[in-house]
């Protein structure tokens, strides 16, 4: 192979998982979904090699699971998987910043770029615009990630917040979105930054994680009332009035028995 299909190979690659990523961000492809190499490759004209190594590329950061036998699926994040990134992410930048100095190098140079995203994200999520709130946060944090000094620490967080919209995107489409469960503070953390004002950082930052753990909270209820009222539902369904028909049987009742 020569050089120029390598790197030909290499770059379609990354374009066929940019492009499924963005489908997955914008809920397209939602959770649960299956596909196969064959039909992806079928689907942007390509061979199955590319096709092949960016999904497992997507599998790599948790986008998406595999299956030997069924192919691959659209990785579904419970809320509990929720709660556990924003609480990693809040362990991993308290960390950062405990000693800056040594892990954190802030760029003037790069703070211009950063108040422009971090203003688009605001003015997009105050608008109720997901798809460009999503873009402009993803960009905001992954340019804030590029302060730190750290490449694995940066490139972790930058994953977890790609995770995190995965699992979000299609509940905020379907509960719709209000300050109840998304973070205005973007301006107002980039600004604290460039201040180096350290106990400004971590209140942005405590308010920003306060945030996702309450709408886990709130996302937790709803799903134990909607299990209860499912249950109560299959109940009745599963209760008669009078004695049984011909062909029943009655089981006896047993303590901890559950329909």
């Amino acid at each position: 192979m020569s050089p120029s299909a390598g790197v030909t190979r290499s770059t379609l690659r990354q374009q066929i998982a940019d492009a499924l990523r963005d489908e997955v961000l914008a809920g397209r492809l939602p959770p649960g979904r299956e596909f196969t190499v064959k039909q992806i490759a079928e689907q942007y004209g390509v061979s199955a090699t590319p096709v092949r190594e960016a999904l497992f590329d997507l599998s790599a950061q948790g986008l998406l699971a595999s299956d030997q036998h069924r192919g691959f699926q659209v990785r579904e994040f419970t809320v509990a998987d929720y709660r556990a990134m924003a609480e990693a992410r809040a362990l991993v930048v308290e960390g950062l910043f405990r000693d800056p100095a040594e892990r954190v190098a802030v760029r003037p140079e790069g703070l211009a770029s950063i108040r422009r995203r971090a203003a688009e994200a605001v003015r997009a999520a105050k608008g109720g615009d997901l798809d460009v709130l999503i873009g402009y946060d993803l960009r905001f944090w992954r340019e804030l990630g590029q302060f730190v000094l750290n490449p694995y620490i940066a490139d972790f967080l930058t994953r977890l917040r790609v995770q995190a919209w995965v699992f979000a995107v299609h509940r905020l489409r379907r509960d719709g979105m209000d300050e109840n469960v998304l973070w205005f503070g973007h301006e107002e953390l980039v600004e604290a930054i460039a201040r180096g004002d350290r106990e400004q950082v971590h209140a942005e930052m405590r308010s920003y994680y306060g945030h996702a753990l309450a709408w886990a909270d709130l996302l937790e209820a709803r799903e134990a009332e909607g299990n209860a009222e499912a249950n109560a539902i299959g109940n009745a369904e599963g209760s008669t009035d009078g004695p049984p028909g011909p062909g029943s049987a009655i089981l006896p009742e047993s303590p901890g028995h559950c329909a």
